[in-house]
C-alpha cells in the first residue's frame, strides 16, 4: 500500500510509520518540522513534506493515518476524505495491528514507556522476538542496533504503549494489559477523575473482545497494587473471566537490582517481572535483563557534563513525574546540589493541576521555570490568558527559595554556566522543545574545550 502519515514526526506516529515501512509499504508523511525519530536510512526511504497542505496528498494513496494532535480542518485530512481515501487515527491504526498479534499493552499515566521497554527486553532475551511500538527510543531496537521507538520482530507477539489520551486505547485489542497507575491527567479531554476511571474500566473490558489466538497464553490484567488510583478502580469492580495479577514494592524480590535510580523504576520493574511470569520466563533471566537495563530516551537520560556537573534530560511534565524524577536524581547526589530546569507543558495542565505543581519541586535545590510550551492549535487563547509560568513562579516564590523565572533559553544557559559546580546534578525537563537547551548547552561546552 501507499500510506500517508499526517504528523509523522510524533513519537508514536513515527514508530507506526516504521512498522509499515519495514513491512514493504510506500510511506509519505508531513509535519511542521523535520522528524528526529527516524534514522538517516529510514528517512531517506520516506517522502517527507514540511508543513501541512493538500498538495502533500499525492495520487495513489491507499490509506491516511493522522495524529490526534491535528484538527478536523487539516487540509490533507479534508482532501483525503473528499477523495474517499480511507482514514484512520493513530490509535485506530495501531488497534488494527493488535488484532493480528498476541498483544501486551502497557497503560497508565506514568511509567508506560519504561515498563514497555523492560517487558520487551525480557521477552527478547527469552527468545520471544516481539515487535515493539513505544513512545520513546530504546537502545538496540533499531535494525542496526541504534536507539529506536520501533522494533521489528518475527513472532506473533506485539508489545505496545497504550495511550489513554482521548481514550485512544479503546481502539486496541489486547491480550495482556498492565496498568502502572491512574490519576488526574489530560483533563482538557477527561474533565474529571471519575471519567478517567470509567475510561480505564472500558479499556480493561477490551481484554474479553478478541477471539483467542493459538498462543498458549491466557488473558491477564496486571495491576500496581501500590497505586491509589488503581485501588479506586478495583473497588468499582473488575470484569469476570480475566486473570488478575498484582505487583507491589512491598513484595520486591531481594535480588532485584537496577542500574537506574528511582522508586518508580523499581515499581516499573516489578510490573515487568509479573508479565515475565505469565510467559513462564525464569526469574533469573528476567532479573538479569532488568539489572542490565540502562533506561530510555529522555527519561533521566545522562547527556554529559558542564563545569563537572552531570546534565540529564527528561520528558516529565506532570507533578507526579517531577517528584519521581527529582527523587531518583537525588539518589545520584553525594555532596552536590540538584538544579531543575522545567518547561511546563500545556496551559490547561498547569491551570488544572496548579496546587499539585506547587508541591512538585520540593527536592530541587534550585528551580528555573521557563515559559509554558503549548502544542500549536491545541489550546484556546482564553486558557492562555488565565495562567502562565510567571504566575506559577510568583506563588512558588512565597513558599521556597532559589526559584527563578527565565524566559529565554540563552539566559538559562548563561545561568547554568555561572552556577553549576562539580558534584551538582542538573535535570532539564519538559515535553516541549526544552531538549534543545540541553543539546545547545553541551554543544557549546564541547566547542570551548
Amino acid at each position: 500500500m501507499k500510506i500517508h502519515f499526517i504528523g509523522i514526526g510524533g513519537i508514536g506516529m513515527s514508530a507506526l510509520a516504521k512498522y509499515y515501512l519495514y513491512n514493504g509499504h510506500t510511506i509519505s508523511g508531513s509535519d511542521l518540522d523535520y522528524p528526529s525519530a527516524f534514522s538517516k536510512n529510514e528517512f531517506e526511504n520516506i517522502k517527507f513534506f514540511k508543513g501541512h497542505k493538500k498538495s502533500n496528498l499525492e495520487k495513489g494513496i491507499d490509506l491516511v493515518i493522522y495524529t490526534s494532535a491535528i484538527k478536523e480542518d487539516n487540509p490533507e485530512l479534508v482532501r483525503a476524505k473528499n477523495l474517499g481515501i480511507r482514514t484512520l487515527s493513530y490509535s485506530e491504526a495501531l488497534g488494527q495491528l493488535t488484532k493480528n498479534y498476541f498483544t501486551i499493552a502497557v497503560a497508565g499515566m506514568h511509567g508506560k514507556s519504561t515498563t514497555t521497554a523492560m517487558i520487551a527486553n525480557i521477552l527478547i532475551k527469552a527468545g520471544f522476538d516481539p515487535t515493539v511500538i513505544i513512545g520513546s527510543k530504546v537502545r538496540g531496537f533499531g535494525l542496526n542496533g541504534e536507539p529506536s521507538n520501533f522494533r521489528l520482530g518475527k513472532s506473533k507477539f506485539l508489545v505496545i504503549e497504550a495511550d489513554e489520551y482521548r481514550a485512544g486505547f479503546l481502539n486496541h485489542y489486547p491480550d495482556i494489559v498492565l496498568i502502572t497507575n491512574i490519576e488526574e491527567e489530560h483533563l482538557d479531554y477527561f474533565k474529571n477523575f471519575n471519567n478517567i476511571l470509567k475510561t480505564f474500566q472500558k479499556f480493561i473490558k477490551r481484554l474479553k473482545i478478541k477471539k483467542n489466538l493459538e498462543s498458549g497464553f491466557k488473558r491477564y490484567l496486571v495491576l500496581n497494587k501500590d497505586d491509589a488510583g488503581l485501588k479506586k478502580l478495583i473497588t468499582k469492580g473488575l470484569p469476570k473471566g480475566i486473570r488478575i495479577k498484582f505487583y507491589s514494592l512491598r513484595k520486591k524480590p531481594k535480588n532485584l537490582k537496577l542500574s537506574i535510580p528511582g522508586l518508580h523504576n523499581l515499581s516499573n520493574a516489578l510490573g515487568a517481572l509479573e508479565v515475565a511470569k505469565i510467559f513462564h520466563i525464569k526469574q533469573k533471566l528476567a532479573l538479569g535483563v532488568l539489572k542490565e537495563f540502562t533506561g530510555i530516551w529522555r527519561r533521566l537520560e545522562f547527556k554529559g557534563r558542564l563545569n563537572g556537573a552531570m546534565i540529564f534530560d527528561d520528558y516529565g511534565h506532570h507533578p507526579t513525574e517531577i517528584k519521581a524524577t527529582c527523587q531518583a536524581a537525588r539518589e545520584l547526589i553525594k555532596n552536590g546540589r540538584l538544579f531543575l530546569i522545567f518547561q511546563p507543558h500545556q496551559y490547561y495542565r498547569v491551570l488544572t493541576l496548579f496546587d499539585k505543581f506547587l508541591n512538585a519541586f520540593d527536592l530541587a535545590d534550585f528551580l528555573i521555570l521557563t515559559d509554558i510550551y503549548s502544542v500549536p492549535g491545541r489550546e484556546s487563547e482564553e486558557i492562555k490568558k488565565k495562567i502562565g509560568s510567571k504566575i506559577l513562579f510568583d506563588e512558588l516564590s512565597k513558599i521556597r527559595k532559589n526559584v527563578y523565572y527565565i524566559k529565554h533559553f540563552a539566559d538559562i544557559e548563561h545561568f547554568l554556566k555561572n552556577n553549576l559546580k562539580k558534584g551538582d546534578i542538573c535535570v532539564i525537563m519538559g515535553a516541549g522543545n526544552i531538549w534543545q537547551l540541553t543539546e545547545k548547552l553541551l554543544k557549546d561546552s564541547l566547542n570551548k574545550r
